[in-house]
C-alpha cells in the first residue's frame, strides 16, 4: 500500500497513527486512507498544473526565440494567402529570362595613362648577386608597379622596376636562400612618401 510510509496523520492537532487506529473508533482507517488520499489527488493535480506552469515560463525565457506571437494579430494582413477576388497566376506562363552577371574585377584600379611616367630602378647589390655554388646568376625578369607621387602644381606616375635574378647553374638548391632575388620595395601602397607626406 502506499500510504505505508506517510502514518501519521495529523487532525485538530493530535498526531494520530493511521495504521494502528483501533477498531471501535468512530472515524474507520478505511475513512481516513480515503481520505488522504482525496486530498493527496487534489494536492498532485495542483503541482501537476504548476509544474507545466514553470516549465512553460522557463521555455518562454530560456527556450528558442521565435518570430511568431502565440496571439495573431487581427489587423495584419496574411502574407502568403490569396484572397477569392484575386485571380490565381497562371501555371503555364513564359519562362522568363534573367541575364548574368559580370564580377568585377579585384584589386586597385590602373593609374591614368595620361599622366608622364618617371622609372626608377630598383637593382640588389653586386655581392648578392653571386650564387652560393659560386657562379654569377643571371637576370630573369622584373617585377613592376606603379605609385602615385605628388610634386606641388604637378602630379605624375613614378614606375618602379625592380630586377630578378636568379642562378641557372644550381636554381639555388645549393643553399637555404630565396631561389630567385629581388631588391626590396614597401608593399601595400600606390602612394609615394613625397605624396603621403603633402596628405
Amino acid at each position: 500500500m502506499m500510504y505505508k510510509k506517510c502514518c501519521l496523520c495529523y487532525i485538530n492537532g493530535m498526531s494520530l497513527d493511521l495504521l494502528n487506529l483501533p477498531e471501535n473508533a468512530p472515524i474507520t482507517k478505511q475513512q481516513v486512507l480515503v481520505s488522504i488520499r482525496l486530498i493527496e489527488e487534489k494536492y498532485q493535480s495542483q503541482i501537476d498544473y504548476l509544474e507545466e506552469q514553470l516549465r512553460l515560463l522557463r521555455n518562454e525565457l530560456f527556450g528558442r526565440k521565435s518570430e511568431k506571437h502565440a496571439v495573431p494579430d487581427h489587423n495584419q494582413l496574411p502574407l502568403f494567402t490569396q484572397s477569392d477576388n484575386q485571380p490565381v497566376a497562371d501555371v503555364h506562363d513564359e519562362p522568363i529570362l534573367v541575364s548574368s552577371h559580370k564580377r568585377k574585377k579585384r584589386g586597385r584600379k590602373p593609374l591614368p595613362e595620361h599622366l608622364p611616367r618617371v622609372d626608377v630602378i630598383h637593382d640588389i647589390r653586386d655581392d648578392e648577386k653571386m650564387c652560393a655554388c659560386g657562379h654569377l646568376m643571371i637576370r630573369i625578369g622584373q617585377d613592376q608597379c606603379e605609385k602615385l607621387d605628388y610634386i606641388p602644381a604637378k602630379i605624375q606616375v613614378v614606375r618602379h622596376i625592380r630586377y630578378k635574378y636568379a642562378c641557372k647553374h644550381c636554381e639555388g638548391v645549393e643553399s637555404d636562400e630565396p631561389t630567385v632575388k629581388i631588391a626590396p620595395l614597401i608593399p601595400k601602397s600606390n602612394a609615394t612618401a613625397g605624396l603621403l607626406a603633402d596628405i
